[in-house]
């Protein structure tokens, strides 16, 4: 990510800016604020800038001489002025200074969006060539492709990432394939090289596979073809003769397909195969399934029964006797129904346990596997409705219990236990992710789900209470008391504070 500095006296643009702009998407993040410009020069002299955008007219010193200053201490610094004046003399200043383009308020956002893009090119293209050993350039693939699958990278990064690491995404259409092992291969051996070199040699005409490990260490491929049927055969096909290759080495191959979708839309199968993959609780004979056919199965089994929303709301508000409603409700419409397949009532109730499991999954309880796989063998094996009933229930009854607050997972207690404890410190999600042995993007997404928060809101709530309690208690100077909450950029701690209280701390602490 290149670094931003907003620099404004009114703070009002500078925390618009910050939040109107996908900085994200460019590959940009802001990395703090001021209010005139020897403000912004502290700044300069702590942090290093990619990018300056700032107002042309502030006190003390003017943009322009702001810009001057600021590249005698960073001179490979872009800029960006804003102004509310179209004044030829200022423009032509700043078009000697090498500007990347003068703005005029009010701000229209596709212009400033597409001054961003053309300076970001420029700084891809300043940015010396680096050398990638063969590791890095695997973590950076992986990291690359899994956001790509998660729709977490915007299509213009995508692009300048893949073409930079070598990744051919050209062709129009996807498929996402999860593959699992049992036993997994060694992901620093030769068995994982190998499969992966079976899946290469699988490419065909108007076919191609991009490998990669995702965020849970699972092997993924992209299937990228032309489109239309014959290539959609083409996929499994090849699939299923690398498959058979696994088989004859006693890996246990599980290959998970989702559907075929426009390769910009990839997360919409790569959700397809998580789901798909889950059938493999049930499906112990097959060694690759397919999300098109699982769907088939069901496709007959009539619409209002086994509705995901209707059992989702129950079990996020712990409403056991809702759900004993639900569950009671579906199973007397399917005996209502006596012509209905119950092979078909059956296969419909396993997909419903498989989503409750998913949702539990993202909670990390040590124990759902196990009693999600006890529920599931029981449906498969009910000699009567009322088993695949009892097992729905009980499926039922075990999410809502993991949603409860008694059963937040232990990863998150230590999470935030040590958040309390070295709230001081340098806290990141891929810092704590490292120390407990948990992926940053899993743990996000875990600690929004259980705290309602994402990490960084809580952690400078957090933060900010701390330096409440200081101000009321403490002779200490502001800046001091950042530092001591774990805020080193204190123009940062004034945007937090001011967030979180209202007010920005000299005010608050007057009122005490």
């Amino acid at each position: 990510m290149y670094k931003v500095l907003l620099v404004d006296d009114e703070p009002f643009i500078t925390e618009g800016l910050s939040d109107a702009v996908d900085w994200s998407a460019f590959g940009l993040e802001v990395v703090g604020s001021a209010e005139d410009g020897e403000e912004a020069l502290e700044r300069l002299r702590e942090v290093r800038v990619d990018l300056l955008i700032t107002d042309i007219s502030m006190p003390i010193m003017t943009g322009l001489e702001l810009i001057r200053k600021a590249r005698e201490l960073q001179p490979q610094l872009k800029a960006i002025i804003l102004s509310g004046y179209n004044e030829f003399d200022f423009l032509k200043e700043g078009m000697r200074l090498g500007i990347e383009n003068y703005l005029l308020k009010p701000i229209r956002f596709e212009e400033l969006e597409a001054t961003l893009a053309d300076t970001v090119r420029k700084l891809d293209a300043d940015k010396p060539a680096q050398d990638f050993g063969e590791d890095e350039i695997g973590i950076l693939r992986d990291n690359v492709l899994t956001r790509w699958v998660h729709g977490r990278i915007a299509f213009p990064e995508l692009t300048e990432r893949t073409a930079l690491l070598g990744i051919d995404l050209s062709k129009p259409y996807a498929a996402l394939a999860i593959i699992r092992f049992r036993p997994e291969p060694n992901a620093a051996g030769r068995e994982l090289d190998d499969c992966i070199a079976d899946l290469l040699a699988e490419e065909a005409e108007g076919l191609s596979f991009v490998p990669f490990r995702n965020d849970e260490g699972d092997l993924v491929a992209a299937c990228c073809i032309n489109g239309g049927e014959p290539d959609q055969a083409k996929v499994t096909e090849a699939l299923e003769r690398a498959a058979d290759k696994w088989e004859s080495r006693q890996l246990g191959p599980r290959i998970a397909l989702g559907g075929i979708v426009p390769t910009a839309d990839a997360a919409a199968s790569y959700v397809q195969a998580r789901k798909a993959q889950q059938f493999f609780l049930v499906r112990h004979d097959r060694h690759l399934l397919d999300y098109a056919g699982l769907s088939a199965e069901t496709a007959a089994f009539p619409p209002g029964l086994f509705e995901w929303e209707a059992y989702a709301k129950p079990i996020l508000a712990k409403d056991k006797d809702e759900l004993m409603a639900v569950v009671d409700r579906d199973f007397r419409a399917i005996r209502a129904a006596g012509s209905l397949n119950p092979v078909r009532a059956r296969g419909a109730a396993i997909e419903l346990m498989i989503l409750m499991k998913m949702e539990v999954d993202k909670l990390g309880r040590p124990d759902a596997p196990a009693v999600f796989q006890g529920v599931l063998d029981q449906a498969v094996t009910a000699a009567s409705l009322e088993g695949v009933e009892e097992a729905v229930r009980t499926a039922a009854f075990f999410a809502a219990d993991s949603f409860s607050g008694e059963d937040m997972s232990p990863v998150i207690k230590q999470a935030l236990r040590y958040i309390h404890e070295h709230y001081a410190e340098a806290l990141t999600l891929k810092s704590l992710g490292l120390l407990f042995h948990i992926h940053p993007n899993y743990l996000g997404q875990l600690f929004h789900k259980q705290t309602g928060d994402t990490f960084t809101d809580y952690l400078n709530k957090f933060r900010i209470d701390k330096a409440k309690e200081l101000l009321a208690d403490s002779r200490l100077k502001v800046n001091e008391i950042a530092r001591q909450v774990g805020y080193w950029e204190t123009g940062y701690f004034y945007k937090q504070f001011k967030k979180h209280v209202g007010m920005v701390p000299g005010d608050f602490k007057e009122l005490l």
